[in-house]
């Protein structure tokens, strides 16, 4: 019987035969690809976050075949097999875990995170590559934020603890409404950059991941829109009937609804 795996990496190969496969399969390549990566692996998370198992499986498989689809390129290539894949990613796991497979003393799982740095940090010293230049460009901004400040504060560039950034988010944010005085695009925006990289920093003193947290805020924000948007069709009226204050109204009621119902 055909491993699933086996399965998938045929049909994938059938799909990218130049003699009778698929025309569209068939024009890809490794950069029109990699936008529908990023967004399957954000679908990955939403259904973790809504707890959709069925949901979850379905959007593990399409992630999975995002690495399988880059695995045949290559392979068509010759940069690379499917194999080669695996072979990597098994040693870097066991390269990264001596407490599992060697005689590494790491025991706890502060000591484990440290010792994980150390190896990491160890791995990119035999880069040619300067500090930050390994942190993906394409990652999502608020998520590269906090990378690359993770990165420096690494080798104590950092504020020693969160007193410091809250002065810094002062400071931005009267930066940022000096700008808005000037009236200059291009300052507001610089500022305004400032201001949510900072506000990241902030976020990683006090635990925070902030692409997760504005997701939240995201979802709150959405589900109170839906429950406005519910109640007032109910009423055989849309929002854009309402004024602004029966807006306002109908979004405290909302909040305070779903507030008491979580």
């Amino acid at each position: 019987m055909t491993a699933p795996i086996d399965r998938l990496r045929t049909i994938m190969a059938q799909l990218r035969d130049p003699n009778g496969g698929c025309a569209w399969d068939l024009a890809q390549t490794y950069e029109t690809i990699a936008p529908y990566t990023i967004e399957e692996a954000y679908e990955v998370a939403d259904a973790i976050e809504r707890g959709d198992i069925d949901d979850l499986k379905d959007e593990l498989g399409d992630l999975l075949l995002q690495v399988v689809f880059y695995a045949q390129m290559a392979a068509e290539r010759g940069d690379f097999a499917f194999d080669d894949v695996c072979d990597a990613i098994s040693e870097k796991l066991i390269r990264r875990h001596p407490h599992i497979f060697s005689d590494g003393p790491a025991k706890t799982p502060e000591e484990i995170k440290a010792m994980w740095d150390i190896i990491k940090a160890e791995e990119r010293a035999g880069k040619p590559n300067g500090i930050l230049d390994d942190v993906p460009v394409n990652f999502p901004p608020l998520a590269r934020a906090q990378k690359l400040q993770k990165r420096m504060a690494k080798i104590g560039f950092d504020w020693p603890d969160a007193t410091g950034v809250v002065d810094k988010v002062a400071e931005e944010l009267e930066e940022f409404a000096s700008a808005v005085r000037s009236g200059e695009h291009d300052e507001i925006e610089a500022e305004f950059g400032d201001l949510l990289f900072t506000l990241v920093n902030y976020a990683r003193h006090l635990d925070i991941d902030a692409d997760s947290a504005l997701r939240g805020a995201n979802a709150r924000f959405t589900a109170r829109v839906r429950h406005m948007d519910a109640a007032v069709r109910a009423e055989g009226r849309t929002l854009s009937d309402l004024e602004a204050a029966a807006l306002e109204e109908r979004w405290t009621d909302a909040k305070n609804f779903l507030a008491n119902t979580a």
